[in-house]
């Protein structure tokens, strides 16, 4: 193996090393914050499915890590996604308008059991 690659390596270690630990800071507390549930569509989550729930930083920025959770929201992977492509095509595109996604409040099964009466 050669130098630079042995350099190489140290560093991308390095790298995953101080990701690894920040982001477990960071989780562990926002999960003690927050209910399990994404703050966009409301799914809920339990222990087993725990690793499905990201945390989201509002400002984007993975170093701002307020222990009051003020730049922290729990969103699935799937609104996490979302929530970052709707960012890179705000830095892509230059909008200045972004429009905040309200969380989901339709139950599409709420009246399930009259419907089966019917």
């Amino acid at each position: 193996m050669s130098t630079g690659q042995s350099k190489l390596d140290k560093v991308l270690a390095e790298a995953r090393e101080y990701k690894s630990n920040r982001e477990k800071g960071y989780r562990e507390q926002a999960l003690k914050l927050y209910p399990w549930i994404c703050g966009r569509c409301t799914r809920e989550f339990t222990h087993k499915n725990l690793s499905e729930l990201t945390v989201h930083h509002v400002d984007h920025n993975h170093d701002n890590n307020p222990s009051d959770g003020s730049n922290w929201e729990l969103l699935c992977l799937y609104c996490h996604d979302n929530e970052h492509s709707k960012y890179e095509d705000l830095i892509r595109y230059g909008s200045t308008t972004e429009t905040k996604q309200e969380a989901a409040t339709y139950n599409p099964f709420a009246d399930l059991k009259s419907m089966m009466k019917k």
